[in-house]
């Protein structure tokens, strides 16, 4: 198997899954996508128009797995426009600002939202970005663990500036879905049923690297820079 750069792998894909960021504009979701599918982040980087995407292709447990990742824009008006983009994706990043109270008070509706438009099985974990600015916090690591835990998301801290937790991000949600998958999977063995299955429509996944993640519970993973 050969590699042919920054995480990408040039044999046949197993898995395509399909994941979103979403959250309130300038809490950094470009620079989170930017950072797992290049490992660049721009200093001057402007605001997402509509919907944009990347793919990053990584392993996991043997499998080849493509990362289809969307990066939808925050903002009020593009809302409507965006809400179509949810079909089909398995896995969500809600993201928030760890120096704006605003943006994590704001998570609730996008939730509803991605809930509303949503598979039910989709896998969500609450990242709280901008870790690098901790000296500057509005929204305490207990607290988003705490909401986290009741609402049965995932939940880490990163810093795309800084590429923390950021491979931990992705990887703990596309290793979720993979599980998934794979259980779909053994109980449909008998047929092909598990090749059109609704979770084949997304993401990709590399199982490395995760060890940033704690759990909490039985659906709820945390940890901070």
């Amino acid at each position: 198997m050969g590699s042919n750069g920054f995480g990408e792998y040039d044999h046949r894909i197993d898995y395509v899954f399909k994941v979103v960021l979403i959250g309130d504009s300038a809490v950094g979701k470009s620079q989170l996508l930017s950072r797992f599918s290049r490992n660049e982040f721009s200093m001057e980087s402007k605001s997402t128009i509509g919907v944009e995407f990347q793919t990053r292709t990584v392993v996991v447990d043997r499998k080849t797995v493509k990362a289809q990742i969307w990066d939808t824009a925050g903002q009020e008006r593009y809302r409507a426009i965006t809400s179509a983009y949810y079909r089909g994706a398995v896995g969500a990043l809600v993201v928030y600002d760890i120096t704006q109270a605003q943006t994590f008070e704001h998570v609730p509706r996008w939730l509803e939202e991605l809930k509303s438009h949503a598979d039910n099985n989709i896998v969500i974990m609450l990242v709280g970005n901008k870790a690098d600015l901790a000296n500057l916090r509005d929204v305490s690591i207990e607290d988003a663990k705490e909401y986290a835990e009741k609402e049965g998301l995932f939940f880490i801290e990163t810093s795309a500036l800084e590429s923390t937790n950021v491979e931990s991000a992705f990887y703990t949600v596309l290793s979720e879905i993979y599980k998934i998958v794979s259980r779909k999977a053994l109980l449909d063995n008998n047929s092909q049923g598990a090749r059109s299955s609704s979770l084949q429509g997304g993401t990709q996944i590399m199982l490395s690297g995760n060890e940033d993640a704690v759990k909490v519970n039985k659906t709820t993973y945390c940890c901070s820079s």
